[in-house]
């Protein structure tokens, strides 16, 4: 038998830029709380949301995607042309082919490998996880990951138990090759008996058979999400702490998705957080972005200060599937 070349990679990957986009458009409770018959004291009590940004017509995923991430190579001093694969987290993108991620690279201006994912609210960090196993493997030296979404395509306006949250954006972030480990080992999984927690509510073949068809939307079971989310993913962020063999109080950042204020609240007293871990709150201006909050968070997190240069920062994402990830990494 002919032996073959293996390839070789990195002994270690890290995350080496950060880079964000968010919609020019501030929408306010103020603008969707007729419809649903609410207020914005309910919102903000059942949320945290004070505001949200909705994408305008030229702000699509390509485009949010192509601007969150050329602020990534920049603060990863990393051209286009360096990256090997580019790995784009969405549910919104409504072509379901060809891929986001081809077009993005070819904005981009390489003819990197190139393709989506669709792991909803937990993408970005399943691609973290898929990224750095491709640099530690040697099929990629940089890998450009990015979560992005334009829920609002998605979303009905008249929906009460979904209208309020979800919103538009773009994250992105370089992983590239590093001296030292700086993204921990992966806790992910699935949960799929309750995957109709969080679904569309109707099948395409069913949309073009109706009568009247309507783009499909995003429904949702509030109250068992929130019970799931807060408890269930509380022992997912302990393993993933563990796993990179890391206590709490050396924890300095955490950035849970953000899905709800009160979901982050419960995992925080769950897992003993200590008042000197700095807590993502991107959720009460941004609003619910799927794929693109976790990123989101961070890089708000970073450009406020909250977040330096060195610290150690869990990440964790919950959403559709039921799917979950989380990593511990050291912010770049």
């Amino acid at each position: 038998m002919t032996a073959l070349t293996a390839a070789s990679g990195s002994a270690h990957a890290a995350i080496l830029g950060v880079g964000a986009y968010r919609p020019r458009r501030v929408v306010p409770n103020s603008e969707v709380v007729d419809a649903i018959d609410s207020s914005d004291e309910w919102i903000q009590q059942r949320s945290g949301i004070k505001t949200r940004r909705f994408a305008e017509d030229d702000e699509t995923v390509p485009m949010m995607s192509v601007a969150a991430s050329k602020q990534a190579l920049d603060a990863a001093g990393i051209a286009a042309d360096q990256v090997d694969c580019i790995i784009v987290a969405t549910v919104s993108h409504l072509m379901q082919t060809p891929s986001a991620a081809s077009l993005i690279a070819h904005e981009l201006g390489t003819t990197a490998a190139a393709f989506d994912i669709s792991a909803a609210c937990a993408g970005f960090c399943h691609g973290v996880s898929l990224a750095a196993d491709m640099v530690r493997a040697g099929s990629s030296r940089h890998v450009l990951v990015v979560g992005v979404e334009r829920l609002s395509d998605i979303t009905s306006p008249t929906d009460r138990g979904t209208a309020f949250i979800f919103a538009d954006g773009a994250g992105a972030v370089v992983v590239g090759p590093s001296d030292v480990p700086g993204i921990g080992p992966v806790v992910w999984g699935s949960d799929g008996e309750h995957y109709d927690y969080i679904r569309q509510n109707h099948d395409w073949r069913d949309v073009i058979a109706s009568d009247d068809p309507q783009m499909p939307h995003l429904i949702m079971e509030g109250s068992a999400v929130f019970r799931w989310a807060a408890f269930e993913m509380a022992k997912v962020a302990q393993e993933a702490l563990d796993r990179a063999g890391i206590t709490a109080d050396q924890l300095d950042v955490f950035v849970p998705h953000q899905a709800n204020n009160r979901i982050t609240d419960t995992m925080a007293r769950s897992m003993k957080l200590p008042d000197t871990v700095r807590i993502a709150r991107d959720i009460v201006d941004a609003g619910n972005t799927s794929a693109a909050s976790v990123p989101l968070a961070l890089e708000r997190m970073m450009a406020e200060g909250e977040a330096r240069s060195g610290d150690t920062a869990l990440l964790i994402a919950f959403g559709a599937g039921l799917a979950y990830a989380a990593q511990v990494v050291t912010v770049p």
